[in-house]
């Protein structure tokens, strides 16, 4: 239970509602803004203002997958309102209080590293990295099959790393029938590819194995997919980036050789945003039970 933790949760989508809802449920003190036009209700949460007296006396500050933008704002889907997270704000929290985001893009790091507030971004731990690569997969196959006049099954499929995404992403292709080629760089993942009846190459070679591919997801977060290797592709394949932004395609040459290319990040939160939302909400009850246990209040 997480009876007598006050959490400030600032902002977000659909996947913050699942969190919401389990963190009442552990009967913590939860204080929301930036919901304001919501139009169901959060049973349990208080509704606040965005305000400086929001941060004082708080255990725990959560914030959207993208904590803020470059100049601080939060990302609030159900409010027309602007929230800009500022100096003064990290300046009011208490020093054993713990920032949570998705991912932290370097203004957000600066201020906790600034104030010493801890930040944890739940996208780099493995479980959750893990977890969200299942609703990536699935929308990847979505897109895929809106995109193409083919089957996935038959297919040749080609994916880009073999990380915890790339391993999803490959198994699921060929679940479906496809034949998956796996770029890596490391032996360990070539073997690994081998062993799983994937066809397994370096992504130094990624050029002399993209003669005949029909669908290629890239799951590299930097530049792989580049001009050489888009105008070696065949006029029928369809790109698939789920690298973070920007992605590691070559985009404008993708569209002046009439190469269908999408980056599609974030794809957990648009197509299964309830089971995003329990993922991120499962770990998060876990971090913040623990540091109250650590603090004496559990």
């Amino acid at each position: 239970m997480l009876t007598g933790v006050q959490i400030l949760l600032l902002g977000g989508d659909a996947r913050q509602l699942e969190v919401i809802r389990k963190l009442t449920e552990l009967d913590a003190t939860v204080t929301v803004s930036g919901f304001d036009g919501l139009h169901s209700s959060l049973d349990g949460a208080v509704h606040a203002e965005f305000d400086n007296s929001l941060f004082d006396a708080v255990d725990a500050l959560l914030l959207p997958a993208v904590g803020t933008d470059d100049n601080g704002f939060i990302h609030a889907v159900f409010s027309d309102r602007q929230m800009q997270l500022l100096d003064q704000h990290i300046a009011r929290l208490p020093k054993h209080c713990k920032v949570y985001a998705g991912m932290a893009k370097p203004y957000l790091r600066e201020l906790c590293e600034k104030h010493q507030i801890g930040l944890v971004e739940l996208f780099d731990r493995d479980d959750v990295a893990i977890y969200n690569s299942i609703p990536t997969a699935e929308g990847a196959i979505m897109m895929a099959i809106q995109n193409t006049d083919i089957t996935i099954h038959g297919s040749t499929s080609m994916v880009l790393g073999f990380g915890r995404t790339g391993f999803t992403m490959a198994r699921t292709l060929q679940s479906l029938g496809a034949n998956v080629l796996v770029g890596v760089r490391r032996s360990e993942h070539f073997a690994r590819a081998a062993e799983m009846g994937f066809v397994p190459f370096y992504t130094s070679q990624l050029l002399q194995n993209t003669g005949n591919i029909d669908l290629l997801f890239n799951t590299i977060p930097t530049m792989i997919v580049t001009a050489q290797i888009i105008a070696n592709l065949p006029s029928r394949t369809v790109i698939i980036d789920l690298a973070t932004k920007p992605g590691g395609t070559d985009f404008r040459f993708a569209e002046k050789r009439g190469i269908k290319a999408m980056l599609a990040p974030g794809l957990p939160g648009i197509v299964a945003p309830k089971t995003a939302g329990r993922i991120i909400a499962d770990c998060l009850t876990q971090l913040i039970t623990d540091d109250s246990i650590k603090r004496g209040n559990g």
